[in-house]
């Protein structure tokens, strides 16, 4: 009867029957405090006391749509997918095609990475990026379940391995003091080393859904989205030269404060300023950013306060106590269950950088208590947050792709988005990170 299990089985299962997610998170954590003996009064209290968490997301995702709608309005995103569907045009033999198919999702691996380190966009690139494609896509005939697993990989792998941008946040401010605070005497550069094997499972789902799962063509139904335009339309060049402006200037704004709303509006600015959006036309261009995110604020908000309920109820530290002493000696299954707490933890609050400080805590003195080295606590508790974040209804690693690849209504958030990312990446990190805690 544990409030966080029973909360995140209640979450996930109302959102496998399609019941919308801000519904099922707000249930579920409402459920869980009652379950934990809160009133129904101090549940919602709770509850309602973690949303402003969620509110400078939620205002960030707003601001990122409005910015996509205007870049789209530019041409600039047309440009690229019209040049791809060119090079398309008169290959049709599979060889060509193939190559193109290949080379396009390395692009987006690529592409995906570089927003979480080179240019540390996170998810904004993908509303703008991805909507044009969608026709590219169609026309490949790929499956955008696959596309939806390239996008979640490019999100989490680097952060797990590589000490820049987001992967800085996470390896060095957050898990590597977290590590210091619970007295776990271990150097930055051990960080990433001890969590090369987890990532390596990612890479082993990313090749499963690409070569195995998601291999076989699949037909999408033809709209103004996956129609490919066979017209090189007239692309007002002035609008590119103020497109580049206006990402260089999100960009730069963004990396110098800190904030991906101020550096939205930055972009949204030179934008207007310079005659790609009228003045009179800010309104409906805000209108419509804000229709294409708002279910990603929402849903963050949510998440935000699902998260403070199931931290007053204290059943993270109650799970883990009641696993380590029903466990005895048995250390390899200490880190199963260990990796296991943390993948329900985590899908229920959605984040793997949140996640470490509630875990942290209690995984230090457990594994050092079951004889774990240094490296493998490290796996163990860098795993412990990953895992989730691939397969959480929650998480802005699926929100986001979803957000792309659903422009034309055909891709499904659940069925076509989290419960293929949870089979292929937190399946695997369960594994691989099983590995690294018995070998490091």
């Amino acid at each position: 009867m544990n409030p966080v299990v029973i909360s995140v089985c209640i979450m996930l299962i109302l959102a496998l029957m399609r019941v919308n997610v801000v519904v099922a998170l707000t249930f579920s954590a409402i459920v869980g405090g009652l379950v934990a003996g809160m009133s129904l009064n101090e549940a919602v209290s709770a509850f309602e006391s973690g949303l402003g968490g969620g509110a400078t997301i939620a205002l960030s995702y707003a601001m990122l749509g409005t910015f996509a709608v205007a870049i789209s309005r530019s041409g600039i995103t047309d440009l690229l997918a019209n040049s791809v569907i060119r090079r398309l045009n008169g290959k049709e033999n599979s060889a060509s095609t193939t190559g193109l198919k290949y080379g396009m999702l390395f692009a987006l691996v690529l592409v995906t990475m570089s927003s979480q380190n080179v240019i540390p966009v996170h998810i904004a690139f993908i509303p703008i990026l991805i909507p044009p494609l969608l026709a590219v896509f169609a026309k490949l005939k790929l499956d955008r379940r696959m596309i939806a697993c390239v996008l979640t990989f490019g999100l989490i792998t680097p952060y797990m391995v590589l000490p820049v941008g987001f992967g800085g946040i996470f390896l060095n401010n957050i898990l590597l003091k977290n590590l210091h605070d619970n007295g776990l005497d271990v150097v930055a550069s051990q960080v990433p080393t001890a969590m090369l094997l987890p990532a390596a499972g990612m890479v082993f789902g990313l090749l499963t859904a690409i070569f195995v799962s998601y291999r076989k063509p699949r037909e999408y139904a033809e709209t103004s989205h996956t129609k490919a335009s066979q017209e090189t339309q007239e692309i007002n060049k002035k609008n590119i030269v103020v497109a580049g402006l206006g990402i260089v200037a999100a960009l730069a704004v963004q990396l110098t404060t800190g904030s991906m709303i101020i550096g939205a509006l930055a972009g949204f600015m030179v934008f207007t300023f310079g005659g790609v959006i009228a003045w009179k036309e800010t309104h409906d261009v805000f209108t419509k950013g804000v229709h294409m995110m708002a279910m990603i604020g929402f849903i963050m908000i949510s998440a935000a306060g699902f998260a403070a309920v199931m931290k007053q109820t204290g059943g993270v530290e109650t799970l883990v106590q009641a696993l380590s002493t029903s466990i005895g000696d048995n250390k390899p299954l200490a880190a199963l269950l260990m990796l296991v707490v943390g993948l329900l933890v985590t899908m229920g609050i959605g984040s793997s950088f949140s996640t470490i400080p509630i875990i942290a805590t209690i995984y230090v003195p457990l594994s050092l208590a079951f004889g774990f080295s240094p490296m493998a606590t490290i796996a163990l508790v860098g795993t412990a947050a990953a895992l989730g974040d691939a397969g959480s209804p929650a998480s802005d690693s699926t929100l986001g792709p979803t957000s792309g690849l659903n422009a034309d209504g055909q891709h499904e958030h659940i069925w076509e988005t989290v419960v293929p990312t949870f089979i292929h990446y937190n399946l695997p990190l369960i594994a691989f990170g099983w590995i690294a805690a018995m070998v490091l």
